[in-house]
């Protein structure tokens, strides 16, 4: 089952190996930066970092860093304003990527970079397997909630409808491939998320890659054992399941 913790987790890793890729002292752009704990990792390891999200994201009342509200297409900081522009499983999100990638570029400084982390199609592969096994313990877990509280049923009615309905339409999501991102469905980001996607996307808009690496962790969407299943395991995992997510680095190609 989903755990913020175990989340925060997963990503505080993703940092340890971003951050020696940035020279010291480097103003950095965090873009999607959700509750803030990667900006703020990266602020604690002496970096100027800037976070940015938009207002009505579901991390917007958990957050632990100063983060700028923006509108999700313009950024708001001036030209030539940052050596780095970090995201971690943003750009698969973004509805118009050329915008994007423009605005980035805007705000990037000379000899500036880019490091995006995403997520791969093993990623969404293994999220689809796990969604079934994932509903059934989603519903097991929800029986105690499911049946009535009290021998009066008419009163238990409408709060049993509401409950029903709600974990009904969240097994169903969990047991067919909906879609994660913007593009596509779930079944077409098997290729939407391939590296080969990604790698013709940048190109196609500007950047060159100059490095990218797995990120070397395997985990599935429905983050179905959690922390059950320890880091060293998951990294024994990822080189034969394949890593949930792909970090690349890619910097503006000369006008």
């Amino acid at each position: 089952m989903f755990s913020v913790r175990h989340l925060n987790a997963l990503r505080s890793l993703e940092i340890e190996k971003v951050a020696p890729l940035i020279f010291p002292g480097a103003r950095i752009l965090d873009i999607g930066a959700g509750t803030g704990e990667q900006a703020a990792e990266l602020s604690q390891r002496g970096f100027d970092v800037c976070a940015i999200e938009i207002a009505n994201s579901d991390y917007a009342h958990d957050r632990v860093f100063p983060i700028t509200d923006y509108d999700g297409l313009t950024i708001p900081f001036p030209n030539q304003s940052f050596d780095v522009v970090f995201s971690s499983n943003v750009l698969e999100h973004v509805p118009n990527l050329v915008r994007m990638h423009s605005e980035i570029k805007r705000v990037l400084r000379p000899n500036g970079f880019c490091l995006h982390v995403l997520p791969t199609h093993a990623w969404r592969f293994w999220t689809m397997m796990a969604g079934p096994p994932d509903a059934v313990v989603t519903f097991v877990s929800s029986i105690p909630r499911l049946l009535p509280r009290s021998a009066e049923l008419r009163q238990e009615i409408p709060r049993l409808a509401t409950v029903w309905y709600r974990t009904m339409r969240r097994c169903v999501g969990l047991a067919f491939p909906w879609r994660h991102g913007e593009r596509g469905t779930g079944v077409s980001e098997l290729v939407l998320f391939h590296p080969r996607w990604w790698r013709k996307n940048f190109r196609e808009n500007g950047f060159i890659l100059t490095y990218e690496k797995p990120m070397g962790l395997f985990y599935s969407g429905t983050m179905l054992l959690g922390p059950h299943l320890g880091f060293g395991k998951r990294a024994i995992l990822a080189k034969y399941l394949g890593s949930a997510c792909r970090l690349y680095k890619i910097t503006p190609a000369p006008s």
